[in-house]
């Protein structure tokens, strides 16, 4: 038998297809936004993501299985006992086995949801061997940075207004200081506020946690790859909380070290000025903004 032949249009597509997911398994993330009219979650890009996707799936495909069923039950029984079929109604009122079977068969699925559910909360609770911490605290309406290992480096993060917006940067969604973190890393975050309730969220990596005046509460993530990571407060907080976004940029190792160098000298005491009313935002590829937004 001859080896089957290819046209060189096939053939040619079929290489580029290949090339485009050789390419996707190692590409960075890039930013992790919401999409439009999306109906699922956002990608996950660390392992706690992952199982909130897995969890999600298991509970969505029990919840599916039982909606045909009743549905299917229900129409089976309106067709099959119908008043043409059966002018005279029963008179039955119990029946053993289906009592037991429908207080049973919930307890088991309830269990069966419960199990992964719990060990979730268990999981992304915390790690035991952090390679870093992360102290977040929530103002109204602005984020603190504290990173108590590396000096105690420590900034804030605003809104950076639509009118001074860059192309390409998204509205609401914009900061002048992004947080920034190692990939592959344990990160502990340890969330807590200076004023009221907030809720540090960011769906592409997992994080949701509340940050409440007198309280830290700890939770942590790995991200999995270099990119742009988006997030808002989950928890109104007053007039301005929808002008409380989160950027975490994920960056290698060696890229975080010079970051630190770089922020420790931008950041320090002396250095960076207070913010005010004047304050402009500022840019750059990992975090250059020697000043910070005014509150918004």
């Amino acid at each position: 038998m001859k080896r089957p032949t290819y046209a060189p249009s096939r053939l040619a597509a079929a290489t580029l297809v290949s090339a485009f997911f050789s390419v996707l398994a190692t590409a960075p993330a890039l930013a992790q936004v919401p999409s439009p009219w999306a109906i699922t979650m956002q990608a996950g890009f660390s392992p706690v993501k992952r199982d909130i996707i897995a969890l999600n799936h298991l509970v969505l495909g029990i919840v599916i299985f039982i909606t045909l069923l009743v549905g299917g039950l229900l129409a089976w029984v309106i067709w099959r006992y119908n008043a043409k079929r059966h002018p005279v109604p029963t008179t039955t009122s119990h029946n053993t086995v289906v009592e037991i079977a429908w207080t049973v068969i919930p307890i088991l699925i309830l269990v069966a949801m419960a199990i992964p559910s719990f060990r979730l909360v268990y999981y992304e609770d915390r790690t035991d061997n952090p390679d870093l911490t992360v102290k977040v605290t929530g103002h109204q309406w602005y984020w603190e940075y504290t990173y108590p290992a590396l000096k105690n480096l420590d900034f804030s993060s605003y809104i950076i207004p639509y009118n001074k917006l860059k192309p390409g940067q998204l509205r609401l969604l914009t900061v002048d200081n992004d947080l920034v973190l190692p990939v592959g890393k344990n990160i502990r975050l340890l969330e807590t506020s200076g004023d009221v309730i907030h809720s540090f969220f960011i769906p592409s990596l997992g994080v949701q946690r509340y940050a409440i005046p007198g309280r830290t509460i700890e939770t942590w993530v790995r991200i999995d790859k270099p990119g742009v990571y988006y997030g808002e407060c989950n928890q109104i907080c007053g007039t301005n909380h929808s002008r409380m976004p989160i950027v975490v940029r994920g960056v290698t190792p060696a890229e975080f070290q010079a970051w630190v160098g770089q922020a420790q000298k931008q950041f320090s005491a002396d250095a960076a000025p207070p913010a005010g009313p004047d304050a402009q935002p500022g840019g750059g590829v990992l975090l250059a903004s020697a000043t910070t937004e005014a509150r918004r």
